[in-house]
């Protein structure tokens, strides 16, 4: 969660005064107030509304709420001579992606400097992941000769002087000496070549993610004219995190021109048409246990600044550009929940007379945590989701084509269902690798499996996953955990040692978990010391042990 704060007076000229009930209302938009005084209004932002971090569009969402319901649309200019990005094949190995745009007559004073910075930083803690999925660039395009090149260099051959920073260094030195070098370092130092934006007189503008170059990209006062460039890995959240930042320089009175994207495919930049989404009024109403008309839909979702059309019997939502949260139609139910007003909800107890009991796995899962929380190891919770690397290749898995279960049109980059926890608990081991050691972490959640019988053609599967990280971390470590653990569930158990059933373990430090069950013996998991080729596949500087275990069968 994100705290916004805005100056009052400001936010007052657009929505009126802020007294308690405009707080209230403010509170019921989605956006609870943390403080308000007579310079300033603090409201809390949640992660799923990155297009409210900023006052343009914050005033925007909450005027449209309050007074002025409808969709904002907004104009592009067609690209000019040589507002051109070429994206050089260098650097698809490092951060392949950028979206951009130009933005003119721009009237800046230091307020709107200010938020401007405010715009760039708050998108980068949230939306950007601390600029690992989104990095922003804006500079004056005074300063820069176009067309502009994305390429990779050697960090050596890398000089310019980083904003802020007295002298010309190169791109490892900005690493170590540099402030913002030294707190983003890790998103480039195990890299081979870094990224840059270079203008057509070979000036650099800037060292995606880490710093801007002092020369061509300090916006002043003077700036009428901006550059503007998104860097990542998914082009969807990059054109997303640009249509916020051009729609904002928007309302600040500036106009919008397009450029040109040479990669594989020509394409133009930004795009802000509005996406289209289908979706039914009876499920809406059945959703919310409401009776609205087509007509009252329409008004309800112009206050949450979506649009409305209908064709042949079809009723289809506009939904804006700068909107990344609307994904699904149950998404349309909760703008259209909070267009109606919460407090307006009738409560209704269900007719129904039940007893209710605790569900067997529940009770299950319970104690095991209990029991591994006492062993002072940390719970996980991973996504449902993930991707090809970090659930079959990166621990060592070469053939999943069969295994695998894709999801189709993701909105993210994440589009295969788990179908184990390990994946995930080398992830996180990974991700946090310059973290303190000893690290002792479990997860218990479900993983998904291709299952002929069943109706949707997919089993879901409760499963355990306990991974210890540190010097010791051995055989011996783990199973004596699982000892533990299964001493206290009262559950009798052997390991069998064997051929290596899985590609992660080192052969001969493996072993099969088995249980006596209806006087049968049952493989209900596995356990053992992770490969070194799977460490180094994940960059974990530590030996690893772990095991997975089916929860259903114990």
């Amino acid at each position: 969660m994100t705290i916004l704060t805005l100056n009052k007076k400001q936010l007052e000229q657009e929505i009126g005064k802020i007294d308690e009930k405009m707080q209230e209302k403010i509170a019921l938009f989605g956006t609870p107030i943390e403080n308000v005084n007579d310079e300033e209004v603090s409201v809390e932002v949640f992660p799923n509304r990155p297009d409210l971090l900023s006052f343009q569009g914050f005033s925007r969402a909450l005027l449209c709420f309050l007074k002025k319901p409808g969709m904002q649309t907004y104009k592009t200019e067609k690209p000019e001579k040589d507002y051109k990005v070429i994206i050089d094949k260098s650097v698809k190995k490092v951060r392949p992606f950028t979206a951009c745009a130009i933005v003119k007559d721009l009237k800046l004073n230091d307020e709107k400097i200010k938020e401007i910075i405010d715009i760039q930083e708050k998108l980068h803690g949230s939306y950007g992941r601390n600029r690992k999925k989104i990095a922003v660039g804006i500079y004056p395009l005074e300063a820069i000769r176009l067309p502009i090149t994305f390429l990779a260099k050697k960090p050596e051959d890398i000089k310019f002087q980083p904003l802020e920073f007295p002298k010309e260094i190169n791109g490892r030195q900005i690493l170590n000496q540099h402030p913002a070098g030294r707190e983003y370092a890790n998103l480039l130092k195990d890299k081979e070549v870094f990224p840059i934006f270079q203008d057509a007189n070979d000036e650099i503008l800037s060292m995606p993610p880490i710093i801007n170059s002092n020369k061509t990209g300090k916006i002043t006062e003077k700036t009428k004219e901006v550059f503007i460039e998104c860097s990542g890995f998914n082009l969807n959240y990059l054109q997303k995190a640009l249509n916020m930042i051009v729609t904002s320089f928007s309302d600040m009175g500036g106009k919008i021109y397009s450029m040109e994207i040479q990669d594989k495919q020509r394409t133009i930049s930004p795009d802000l048409e509005p996406e289209k989404m289908q979706f039914s009024v009876e499920n809406i109403n059945k959703t919310l246990g409401l009776s609205l008309t087509e007509k009252e839909t329409e008004n309800l979702l112009a206050k949450m600044g979506i649009g409305y059309e209908k064709n042949k019997e079809q009723s289809t939502a506009l939904i804006p550009a700068y909107r990344t949260d609307i994904l699904h139609e149950i998404d349309l139910s909760e703008e259209i929940a909070i267009a109606y007003g919460y407090d307006n909800f009738i409560p209704e107890l269900p007719k129904i007379s039940t007893i209710g009991e605790e569900n067997s796995v529940a009770v299950l899962k319970r104690k095991i945590e209990e029991v591994l929380t006492g062993l002072n190891l940390l719970e996980t919770s991973t996504y449902y989701l993930s991707t090809k690397e970090k659930q079959f290749k990166n621990i060592n898995i070469k053939e999943f084509k069969q295994m695998m279960i894709e999801v189709e049109e993701t909105k993210t980059e994440n589009n295969i269902l788990r179908n184990s926890l390990l994946a995930s608990s080398i992830t996180i081991l990974s991700e946090n690798s310059d973290a303190e050691y000893p690290q002792k972490i479990f997860e218990l959640g479900k993983v998904f499996e291709h299952d002929e019988k069943s109706e949707v053609q997919i089993a879901e599967t409760e499963k355990l996953c306990i991974s210890l990280c540190y010097e010791k971390a051995n055989f011996t470590e783990i199973k004596q955990v699982l000892d533990y653990m299964m001493r206290m569930l009262n559950i009798e158990y052997e390991i069998k040692a064997g051929e290596n059933l899985n590609p992660a373990f080192i052969d001969g430090r493996f072993g099969e978990i088995i249980i006596n069950k209806n006087s049968k013996k049952h493989s209900v998991g596995f356990l053992g010391e992770i490969s070194p080729v799977v460490l180094k596949n994940n960059k974990i500087k530590m030996p690893v042990a772990s095991l997975e275990i089916e929860i259903e069968e114990l």
